[in-house]
């Protein structure tokens, strides 16, 4: 678990970034805003935020079902609201038909009947949809509804849910839940400064870990339980949280995303602003029944989008909760890092050897030390051990006015951003000497220190005093949450330095490419190689020379005008795998093999019952490297544009990287590097490198063509593109699409 964290990010210099990122500090209009420009296929470009200002520090609050029985569960419910809203400065209004007065408070017979505007209303009500309609009478801005019953009890709760949702949209009022619970309301500690964390959670138990980093030092400012999310979402509390000046980072337990779209818009906002988010995404179902004919229909499913989308606007996934709090505080905290090299050590050389090792394999780099600076060490650490990085000093300069003098050594390093001191267990007096001069240190450098304090026991007092009571320094439990949130830490800060945001880049207007397409699409069907292609065509994209035949001489004549060698294939809609039915031929180099392959063809074609549109008689392509690129359609998200290995292993190798609309060719290029046979595109056994600047080319069309065409493009395929040798291009050698 993380204590208090190294250095601060002051309220001006964060309030900075939300000026620079083009918006003014300060309370927004309420309702939604931002709403306007669209992308190619009508979607917004700039994200809907709400301003929550009333929600969070309301004027006044309705409690409605609210009660001072006691032993009754809204007597308890109410008790807490009482003493928030008091916390708050919030006037409070006891909301039930029967009651004169709840806990010594006048009590209102209804929301109409209330002696003035109120910001919030908690609904303490079985069904709150009878009571929605009175709260837009008396237009109150935001509602809480508790109760449970909805979507998650099956699709009768579900179409409740859509009932409550229908009826606040539109209206002004904005709703948190159903199914949610009372931990926006919690008591937050003003005693801590610095930058804080934000909290959202559709489950409220799982954010109980990090709301509890406030006993260690870690300011928290805001909690979003967003529950079922019929009308607020995780989305929105991204949007808010990233202008926010006091937030320094976003931390989210995801179960399942409300929309694609609003989420990518939320976390682009984030991103502007540099504002980290830290997420926990669980809920991994599979995107939902899809006939799928492509290989990447097959090769794509819902987690893998999901992660795409997280990892090109910069969120943080982390996978448990112990990660999330250590992350979060760690980068809501922390100054950008002066230099991107790890330092580690360590006062045994085995713990040193072991924290480098999983450093180093988890992408950490770990920069030897020079020369001149390992003689210095050496002045203080016995010759025999090593100073090259990890440091082992050996244990007993810890213990004495060495032990801070190689400290100051080390981060005076220019190669050095982070240094890491992993203790795995307490050696007293010697390890508290260690922690204080790692705090001291801390105090007089910008850069960061974190240190590992192995214990199982955790009462020490170099852990429990020294180390948790500086803000400067990180400390962690274990080895794996320190190695996670320093990567995460070097990953954001290098993510934001580069960032430009591709919603600016997206396409406004169809392209002429569009107008071409549409005429070749065919509603409801799977077309054909040759009309595939086609449409590849449109959108500028390379593809083999070639003809559709309906006969043995034409296919002759066709084959000397595209030129020896050729490929023969049989073309037809609803034909996906042509190889696995032996309706392909390849390397003819003379009329005879022709007309004897179409022949075969045909016959074959004949008795699998299919009706052939032609024959397809093309050039031959070879001497390159298979890919392939695909589109298809996710249920959040919408189109997604997968690129990987082809060719006949395509489904066996798996090796696949998904892009989710709109990205840049920066992202395209990732996706690339993220493959694990991306060293085949830089040519082995003596293979030229390929043309990746063309692959990349159109992986861009195809995202083109992917937004342009939406939902009307069920999938695309195409396997393989074989990219040529550097300079000469790509060319997509067979293809299959499938019309909505």
């Amino acid at each position: 678990m993380l204590g208090s964290t190294y250095g601060t990010l002051t309220t001006d210099s964060r309030r900075a970034r939300v000026i620079a990122c083009g918006e003014q500090p300060g309370p927004a209009v309420h309702g939604r805003t931002g709403a306007g420009a669209r992308d190619v296929s009508g979607r917004p470009l700039h994200a809907d935020v709400p301003d929550l200002d009333r929600f969070f520090r309301p004027e006044s609050v309705a409690v409605v079902g609210a009660s001072d029985t006691e032993g009754r569960p809204n007597a308890g419910l109410t008790r807490r609201l009482l003493s928030w809203a008091e916390r708050v400065g919030a006037r409070l209004y006891p909301v039930h038909p029967t009651r004169e007065a709840v806990f010594g408070l006048p009590c209102f017979p209804s929301v109409a009947q209330l002696p003035g505007p109120v910001d919030l209303a908690v609904l303490l009500v079985a069904d709150p949809l009878p009571v929605i309609g009175q709260l837009v009478e008396a237009k109150v801005k935001f509602a809480v509804a508790f109760a449970s019953g909805f979507a998650e009890t099956g699709e009768a709760g579900a179409a409740a849910q859509r009932r409550l949702a229908a009826a606040v949209e539109g209206t002004g009022l904005r709703l948190l839940g159903p199914n949610t619970n009372l931990n926006a309301f919690e008591h937050f500690r003003d005693d801590l400064d610095g930058p804080a964390i934000a909290l959202i959670t559709q489950s409220g138990h799982q954010g109980r870990p990090v709301f509890a980093l406030q006993e260690l030092g870690i300011r928290l400012s805001h909690w979003a339980p967003t529950g079922n999310e019929a009308d607020l979402e995780s989305a929105d509390f991204i949007a808010y949280f990233s202008r926010c000046p006091e937030v320094g980072a976003i931390a989210a337990y995801v179960e399942g995303l409300k929309d694609g779209r609003s989420f990518l818009l939320a976390a682009d906002r984030a991103a502007r602003a540099g504002v980290p988010v830290v997420a926990v995404k669980v809920g991994r179902t599979e995107t939902g029944a899809r006939t799928a004919a492509s290989h990447t229909g097959k090769l794509t499913g819902a987690d893998a989008v999901a992660d795409a989308a997280m990892r090109q606007f910069g969120v943080v996934r982390v996978d448990g909760l112990d990660e999330l709090q250590d992350t979060a505080a760690l980068l809501a905290r922390a100054r950008p890092p002066r230099a991107e090299g790890v330092c580690v050590y360590s006062i045994s050389g085995g713990t040193g050897a072991h924290f480098a090792d999983l450093a180093a394999a988890a992408g950490l780099t770990l920069p030897t030390l020079g020369a001149a600076r390992q003689a210095a060490l050496h002045q203080w650490i016995p010759g025999y051990l090593s100073v090259a990085n990890p440091v082992d000093n050996g244990g007993h300069p810890a213990g004495d006015e060495r032990g801070r003098k190689i400290i100051d050594a080390l981060l005076a390093d220019p190669d050095i951003g982070v240094l890491i001191c992993p203790v795995t267990g307490p050696f007293p007096p010697m390890s508290d000497r260690l922690a204080q001069d790692l705090v001291d240190a801390a105090e007089r450098t910008d850069k960061l220190v974190c240190v590992v304090w192995g214990s199982p026991v955790g009462t020490e007092a170099a852990y429990r005093e020294t180390l948790l009571g500086s803000s400067r320094v990180a400390t962690f439990r274990t080895f794996a949450n320190c190695i996670t949130a320093v990567r995460a830490y070097l990953d954001h800060h290098r993510f934001v330095a580069g960032y430009r945001s591709p919603f600016d880049e997206a396409p406004r207007t169809p392209s002429p490419s569009f107008r071409k397409a549409q005429a070749l699409m065919r509603p409801g069907r799977q077309l054909s190689e040759h009309a595939a292609k086609q449409l590849l065509r449109a959108y500028g994209i390379r593809v083999p020379r070639e003809q559709l035949v309906t006969s043995a001489a034409a296919a002759v004549r066709a084959a000397s005008q595209v030129g020896y060698p050729v490929v023969m294939k049989a073309s037809a809609p609803q034909l996906a795998h042509k190889s696995e039915l032996g309706l392909i031929k390849i390397d003819l180099t003379s009329a005879s093999q022709v007309r004897d392959a179409y022949r075969e063809l045909t016959d074959i074609a004949r008795y699998e019952g299919i009706d052939l549109d032609g024959v397809l008689v093309c050039q031959l392509v070879e001497r390159g490297v298979e890919m392939v690129v695909g589109v298809t359609h996710d249920d959040l998200f919408g189109p997604t544009v997968t690129v990987g290995l082809g060719g006949v292993l395509v489904e066996v190798l798996r090796d696949t990287a998904v892009c989710v609309p709109p990205f840049g060719e920066r992202e395209a290029r990732a996706a690339l590097g993220r493959l694990r046979g991306r060293a085949l595109l830089d040519g082995v056994r003596g293979a030229p490198p390929a043309d990746v600047d063309a692959l990349v080319e159109v992986v861009l069309r195809i995202q083109r063509m992917a937004l342009e065409l939406g939902d009307d493009l069920a999938e695309l395929d195409i396997n393989p593109l074989l990219v040529l040798g550097r300079g000469q291009g790509a060319v997509a050698l067979d293809a299959l699409a499938v019309c909505r």
